[in-house]
């Protein structure tokens, strides 16, 4: 008995040494982090934030001696190219506070540092194209809503406001905010200091509980890195997977009251005389979470014209919101064919939205004076809240009119939502004449993967009684290899949101698609993205009016560019003739048809790049070909430019037709407050040029001079359609 001891006492001592061999080997008592690690189940890191009574200046260095005693934040995971493994270039970050700044210092460590990229200086640079450090704060941890600040390593600022959890961001946010940068032999360093008022969080709390989270992007690597590790098709908005901030106590947020005037000086066609104008926009923080912003006689005369478009189908075409008081907190009001990230949804909000901004204001085009109106957004607790007043001025062809919407959802756990909308249109002088629209929606999550997306909404006017309702319910699964959606929607014949905007009407229509993202390891590409979808569309007497299917397999290149082909089949019932172009004309008719699309996305970290798409096929009872080219470049980080063309060969009716799109963009920067650019572009088939020239000179936060120049003409003939020039200045009060 004592001899089998011996023996087992041997074992265990040559087991124990084993061990104690491979522990060295492996890391210090066996508990290294083995990678890669699984974004999802990784618990989410804590950080805490030190208090300072010391002057920290903003240049970059971080060299005063408070920044040695705050907590190291490293430890970044990749999201790509290696989701899981730790980042190939460290980034460390510090945060201090004292009772009116946040102030975060970062070293980013690079061992190229000659190899930066840097996109360019403008504010709201393109991120993806560029070295980034960024960060994410969910003020009121709600781990939904958050401010977002990404900066590149010359300073350059992209900041915004999320909303429901990266379904909804808004980028048209600008917040006050000071920012110096620091290149080095190791890398570079970013300083910055986040006033409290520029924020919005709830100061009767002794201690802040904030969502955080950082990214490092290496942009000649393609690498993306997170302090709270995402999977690859993370975004740094995505707060319900972001860290946790703690240490910040007894901060207030002072007034939150900003008062915008401005003044301008113009002409336009037509004008005799120099115009003089002028107007006020007010922020006012009513409570933490509620934010009222008025405006008086609102300008809009800085804003860049609308892209050409060409219109080839018998639809209309959706323009996009470009008016900063329009877009901001434009996530309050979203209501329509929403989509979600990284899901293929087969609808977006450019075939229905219940309220569109580009209704009030605009008519054809072309500016009607706003005399004035409020917003009110924020948050009462689980609720979001949205309410718009605005009046248009009396005008010859158009006379005033009210706008009135209200919108209100209800946050759930797991990221749901529901909620309701009303919106009036009224002109105040015809009791009589109105456009009303109403609705209920509701965006749910569950098991991580799944997402349902669902409305029903119906329109009121004058004589409209039946038809006139519209509805859609919507489901979507993404996981890390599957991409499967559905839905089914259907519109009637009379709805008419009069402050929205809905492509097609008196439809049923059914879509699904199923689709996948293998990771694969290649020397040139990192992902496939095969997949297929099909759209099936009814009259509501359930006869097929389209049918559209398609297959296709897409690559992730390494370096971040993409390549993709792609083969369509379609089928189009037109009840109603539509013309192309002056001279042609798609009959009333069945048609079967089909193209294959190719396209190619470059690097675009390099100085040239390009995106190009290549469409080859049959077009109802003829042929089409279509080369959408544009190509970009830049010198340095302060000259960019960009040209882009759509050319349309369409042979029909024995005859050809040519409809072309033609622009080119070039923007100088001299620094991240003084910008300058030039926009021509030329529509072949209406024979229109517009050019756009525009100053913008940044002279305080917040605050602007813009020198405009807009000519609108016939190509050929030189006929002037409309000519402006305008000289504006801003000037933010911060109180």
């Amino acid at each position: 008995m004592s001899g089998r001891v011996e023996t087992l006492l041997r074992y265990k001592f040559y087991i124990v040494l084993l061990v104690g061999i491979l522990s060295f080997v492996w890391g210090k008592e066996g508990d290294e982090t083995v990678y890669p690690i699984d974004p999802d189940a990784t618990p989410r890191p804590v950080a805490y934030a030190t208090s300072t009574t010391g002057e920290i200046i903003i240049d970059g260095l971080l060299d005063e001696i408070e920044w040695e005693g705050a907590e190291v934040i490293d430890g970044f995971i990749q999201a790509k190219l290696q989701e899981g493994y730790p980042a190939t270039e460290p980034t460390v970050v510090r945060l201090l506070y004292d009772d009116n700044h946040l102030y975060v210092g970062a070293v980013c460590y690079d061992s190229e540092p000659n190899k930066l990229v840097v996109e360019s200086l403008v504010q709201d640079f393109e991120t993806h194209n560029s070295d980034v450090f960024a960060l994410t704060l969910d003020t009121f941890f709600d781990r939904s809503n958050a401010f977002m600040f990404l900066f590149n390593p010359m300073g350059a600022i992209k900041d915004g406001q999320v909303f429901n959890d990266s379904r909804n961001p808004n980028l048209a946010w600008e917040g006050i905010i000071d920012v110096k940068t620091f290149h080095h032999e190791e890398g570079w360093n970013i300083e910055l200091a986040i006033p409290f008022s520029t924020l919005r969080f709830d100061p009767t709390l002794k201690e802040q509980k904030w969502g955080l989270n950082f990214l490092r992007r290496v942009r000649r690597k393609n690498e993306d890195s997170y302090w709270a590790p995402l999977p690859r098709r993370g975004r740094i908005h995505k707060m319900s997977k972001a860290g946790t901030l703690l240490g910040i106590e007894s901060i207030e947020s002072g007034r939150n009251l900003t008062i915008k005037p401005f003044a301008s000086v113009g002409s336009s066609e037509g004008s005799s005389s120099v115009s003089n104008d002028g107007g006020a926009d007010i922020k006012w923080g009513v409570t933490p979470s509620l934010t009222l912003d008025l405006t008086a006689n609102t300008d809009f005369s800085q804003v860049e014209a609308d892209r050409l478009q060409i219109n080839l189908d018998r639809f209309p075409l959706f323009f996009p919101e470009k008016r900063d008081f329009f877009i901001e907190n434009a996530g309050a009001f979203t209501f329509g064919d929403v989509t979600e990230r990284n899901y293929r949804m087969g609808s977006s909000l450019r075939e229905f939205t219940l309220f569109h901004s580009r209704r009030i204001g605009l008519e054809g085009g072309l500016p009607v004076p706003i005399m004035g109106g409020g917003r009110l957004t924020g948050r009462l607790k689980d609720y979001e809240l949205g309410v718009l007043a605005i009046r248009t001025d009396d005008m010859t062809d158009n006379p005033a009119e009210d706008f009135n919407v209200f919108r209100l959802r209800r946050t759930m756990e797991g990221n749901s939502d529901i909620g309701a909308m009303v919106i009036q249109r009224q002109t105040p002088s015809l009791n009589d004449t109105y456009e009303r629209s109403y609705g209920l929606d509701a965006n749910l999550r569950f098991f991580r993967n799944l997402v349902v997306n669902s409305y029903l909404v119906g329109t009121a006017e004058p004589g409209v009684t039946e038809d006139n309702l519209a509805g859609r319910v919507s489901a979507g699964w993404r996981d890390g290899l599957w991409d499967i959606s559905a839905f089914f929607k259907e519109v009637g014949d009379q709805f008419n949101p009069g402050v929205g905007f809905i492509k097609r009407k008196g439809i049923r229509h059914g879509y699904a698609t199923l689709g996948a993202h293998p990771p694969v390891e290649t020397k040139w590409f990192y992902k496939l993205n095969p997949y297929s979808e099909i759209h099936y569309v009814t009259d509501l007497n359930s006869m097929m009016v389209t049918r559209t299917g398609s297959a296709a397999l897409d690559f992730h290149l390494r370096d971040g560019g993409t390549l993709g082909v792609k083969a369509v089949s379609r089928f189009e019932k037109v009840e109603t003739p539509f013309s192309i172009g002056e001279d042609v004309t798609v009959d009333v008719g069945s048609y079967s048809f089909g193209e294959v699309i190719g396209f190619f996305r470059s690097n675009a970290s390099l100085p040239f790049f390009t995106y190009v798409r290549l469409y080859n096929g049959t077009y109802f009872a003829g042929k089409k070909r279509t080369v959408s080219l544009n190509l970009a470049g830049r010198i340095g980080y302060r000259l960019t430019a960009q040209v882009s063309s759509s050319f349309n060969d369409i042979a029909y009716d024995n005859k050809n037709i040519s409809a072309n799109v033609y622009g080119i963009r070039v923007n100088y920067s001299h620094t991240t407050t003084i910008h300058s650019s030039a926009y021509v572009q030329y529509n072949s088939v209406s024979d229109e040029m517009v050019s756009n020239l525009r100053f913008n000179l940044i002279h305080s936060p917040l605050s602007d001079l813009f020198f405009v120049y807009l000519d609108r003409r016939y190509a050929n003939s030189g006929e002037s359609i409309d000519q402006a020039v305008v000289l504006k200045v801003t000037k933010l009060f911060n109180l």
